[in-house]
């Protein structure tokens, strides 16, 4: 989350006072600015990520469906080579004894639905071949309905894929932006910086791990998902990392909640579909809450105005303020299980 203002005053004075005195008043402010800067890099970059990561659920769904799609293809075109032995025998046959009838040169012709509709008033075979016909017609209609939904698919895998290249460059660019803000300073203030950062890190450990002491009274799936989340208070933010060493936000609530034996995929936006939906002022300790339109970002809610979440890169999994905001992105919704 985004320092207070108090905060920032706090950080720009001990900047001041851990460099001696070597910059002017005036540019304090300045490193406290870049330091806002870096952190609303990172909550972008973490955004981004976790669009990368529906596109992953959602490439990983594709793939499924156009490999059930592709089986089909090659069953059918099995099917229809096996046919299409029968109705050579028949045009064969129909050729040494009458040569080719007006109903097989339809069959054969570019447009077979002329044959389905003129087969009826036509006496081109028995009965027995008949049936081999229009088991041919009918395969070789879904076959072609095959053809077109495999290619669908296969554009739409594409397209998934092309999705979650762009979404991960764009986080990595925001991660480059804030390399580069920190390079504009000098050893000096890049140090202090990291000095500032590992503090506020101490801090926010020691609070989180005096809220998860305090303990919150929740039985349930709700119940054993914060149970195991609180066990991975102060573990590193890391892109698409679902534990037990780095996590990212929807990495860390899938597994809390398979571990209360809920399966949800490792997106914020698609975990954002499962379970019931919660109004905002009905909300209770163990709801997964989310943010941003599209979803962004999802943490567990903890309850007393608390949520639990791995934030982004640069922070820990830990304990922090819930409100309607999380950095610039609104809550949309809450779901329980």
């Amino acid at each position: 989350m985004f320092k207070s203002r108090s905060a920032i005053a706090c950080a720009a004075a001990a900047l001041a006072f851990i460099l001696g005195g070597q910059y002017p008043a005036h540019a304090s402010p300045s490193l406290s600015s870049v330091q806002a800067q870096i952190t609303n890099l990172q909550v972008q970059a973490a955004a981004a990520a976790e669009a990368g990561q529906q596109a992953q659920v959602e490439l990983g769904r594709l793939t499924r469906s156009l490999n059930s799609v592709q089986q089909q293809d090659s069953q059918q075109t099995k099917s229809m080579a096996s046919l299409k032995q029968s109705i050579g025998a028949i045009a064969r046959q129909e050729y040494q004894n009458n040569g080719i009838s007006q109903g097989m040169s339809l069959l054969f012709s570019s447009n077979p639905t002329l044959y389905l509709q003129a087969a009826g008033s036509l006496s081109v075979v028995t009965s027995k071949k008949a049936l081999q016909l229009s088991r041919y017609m009918t395969a070789e209609q879904r076959l072609r309905a095959t053809s077109i939904t495999l290619n669908d698919q296969l554009a739409l895998v594409v397209a998934a894929k092309a999705k979650y290249a762009k979404q991960e460059a764009l986080a990595q660019s925001r991660l480059a932006q804030a390399e580069a803000l920190l390079a504009k300073l000098t050893k000096e203030q890049r140090d202090a910086l990291a000095k500032l950062q590992a503090n506020q890190d101490n801090a926010d450990q020691q609070a989180s791990l005096a809220l998860a002491a305090q303990g919150v009274k929740v039985s349930g799936r709700a119940g054993i998902a914060i149970r195991y989340a609180l066990k991975q208070l102060g573990s590193r933010y890391r892109f698409g990392a679902a534990g037990l060493v780095y996590w990212d936000c929807s990495g860390l609530t899938m597994q809390a909640f398979a571990a209360a034996g809920v399966s949800l995929p490792h997106s914020a936006a698609a975990q954002s579909s499962y379970g019931k939906y919660v109004p905002l002022n009905k909300i209770q300790p163990g709801d997964l809450i989310f943010f941003g339109r599209p979803i962004s970002h999802v943490g567990i809610y903890y309850g007393n105005g608390k949520m639990l979440d791995a934030p982004h890169t640069g922070a820990r999994v830990r304990i922090e303020s819930f409100s309607s905001y999380f950095g610039g992105e609104k809550f949309v919704a809450a779901r329980r299980f």
